[in-house]
């Protein structure tokens, strides 16, 4: 705890820079922890049910055309690319935040995935992607007889 003579002899700034490095470590051990909340573009959010999942991915800015979706088994590959804006003449970034350049996200589902079936949306910066289980993926309920 800072002691209130810190505050009268003006040493606040110190305290301030030691208090930004433990958030910066503190950070980073985190991230070690937890790598897909820090690296993964985009961020996807998944609900599957029994014979389909519905994907919803935010990627704003983002031209449709470079935007692809492909399906192989029970995986789903989202990848793209935001182009950065080249800023105006005599202008350079003051922070930068914003993910530029291509991305690609592969998720796997626990079910095999009909490609056929499948539909994807892209409205105003959404992701929406909508998967259906393979037929042949599918429990098959077997009769039961009786001797």
């Amino acid at each position: 705890m800072l002691s209130p003579t810190i505050w009268r002899w003006g040493r606040w700034p110190e305290a301030e820079s030691e208090m930004m490095r433990l958030k910066k470590e503190m950070n980073r051990l985190f991230a070690d922890v937890f790598p897909a909340e820090r690296d993964e573009f985009p961020q996807i959010n998944v609900w599957a049910g029994d014979n389909d999942a519905l994907i919803v991915s935010e990627i704003p800015g983002i031209d449709a055309d470079t935007l692809e979706v492909s399906i192989i088994n029970d995986s789903v590959t989202l990848s793209g690319k935001r182009i950065q804006e080249p800023p105006a003449e005599g202008i350079s970034h003051q922070r930068q935040e914003r993910f530029q350049g291509a991305f690609k996200r592969t998720l796997q589902l626990p079910f095999k995935i009909n490609a056929g079936t499948a539909e994807a949306r892209y409205d105003r910066g959404l992701m929406t992607i909508k998967v259906f289980r393979a037929d042949e993926d599918k429990p098959k309920k077997i009769a039961i007889t009786c001797d």
